[in-house]
């Protein structure tokens, strides 16, 4: 039986909720290129907007490195400067010039505002858009996949800035087609920003033989002036706790009433993430304007529970409230995965889906 109004008000409009399970998203290559800018979350942050906490002196100094580090690209040039080196690291070159580092890493826990600095040195740079690529680690990966190790060269060398959200090293072939891939660019005198929860040097600690591959790795370090930013995560700084789940009905009622909402049930979600490939599930939620989850429960494995971290990643960049029944999001993943190796990724999706099911609540009528 669909929900009735009370007296006296306007009837609620019911509707059959889309499902993301129902989708299998097809991108195109250009698509991928032309949406390297800063997600829509993103896309009004500036340092001005960036509010440190007066607690945390780092990150008040990372405003200003970063400042000063956007009006130092003014003047570059992307083609042609292949002779000018990281920090005087690379190949040799003319007398140093002083126009000052050419590439930053922002390490800090998760929620310390690291995209948002991300995004704002984007914005800040004095560049056109075409001249700016802006990407999760994941994303750059998925580039390379579909365009190819050389035209993704071919496509980004030309630019002034590469900003690269959330690196990690996951397994050994990331480690060494991230390492020629940075290096290549670098060459070109494509400046690189990027944000981490792992130092550069750390990089693939915990995940696999890292010693293995350590001069990749120490490659990529050298490619990089590491900022340390302290701090706790802002999204739940004096904020109360997220909501607890809501029940089966609640949440089926709210994606009925809520106009372009989605309907899932997770376990059957979770299933159908593994026959999509992660640069598409920007896609796979494109015109959703919630998503609700029911029977929400424990990731049964890692390579699960990592598909759901890139889902968790694309609907906080578009500001897509999560409305669930179930579990907690806090309990998603299990105390080994908490210890392991991916630790900082899954509680970096803690966080953001914490955010999310905070923003959701309003979904849900109590009368």
């Amino acid at each position: 039986m669909s929900s009735s109004s009370s007296a006296g008000e306007s009837p609620i409009a019911e509707a059959t909720p889309l499902s993301l399970c129902s989708r299998e998203p097809r991108v195109p290559a250009d698509r991928l290129v032309a949406e390297m800018v800063p997600p829509p979350r993103f896309d009004a942050v500036r340092f001005g907007t960036y509010i440190p906490d007066p607690n945390q002196p780092s990150q008040t100094e990372a405003v200003h490195v970063l400042e000063s580090f956007a009006a130092g690209l003014g003047g570059a040039q992307a083609a042609g400067s292949g002779k000018r080196g990281f920090f005087g690291l690379g190949r040799p070159r003319a007398p140093k010039t002083p126009a000052g580092p050419r590439g930053v890493y922002l390490d800090g826990g998760y929620g310390v505002g690291k995209t948002h600095l991300l995004a704002s040195l984007w914005h800040a740079t004095p560049a056109e858009p075409s001249l700016k690529a802006f990407g999760t680690f994941v994303e750059l990966t998925n580039l390379v996949g579909a365009l190819g190790f050389q035209q993704t060269v071919q496509t980004l060398s030309g630019h002034r800035l590469l900003c690269i959200d959330e690196f990690e090293l996951d397994d050994p072939g990331d480690t060494v087609l991230v390492s020629t891939l940075l290096g290549k660019l670098v060459d070109a005198g494509v400046a690189l920003a990027a944000t981490s929860n792992t130092l550069p040097g750390k990089l693939g600690e915990g995940r696999f033989a890292a010693a293995d591959f350590l001069r990749e790795i120490q490659g990529l370090s050298a490619h990089f002036r590491p900022l340390r930013i302290d701090g706790e995560d802002y999204r739940h700084r004096g904020l109360p706790e997220a909501p607890a789940p809501f029940d089966d009905e609640q949440v089926t009622r709210a994606a009925q009433e809520t106009a372009g909402a989605s309907l899932d049930d997770f376990p059957r979600l979770l299933e159908h993430l593994a026959k999509v490939h992660p640069s598409r599930y920007g896609a796979l939620t494109d015109g959703v304007t919630a998503v609700c989850l029911t029977d929400v429960g424990p990731v049964p494995d890692q390579s699960t529970a990592l598909r759901l971290v890139v889902l968790a990643d694309r609907l906080y960049d578009r500001e897509v409230p999560v409305l669930a029944s179930g579990l907690p999001f806090d309990q998603l993943f299990s105390a080994e995965m908490l210890k392991g190796g991916y630790r900082k990724k899954y509680f970096r999706a803690i966080s953001r889906l914490t955010a999310l099911a905070r923003d959701a609540k309003g979904l849900v009528r109590t009368a």
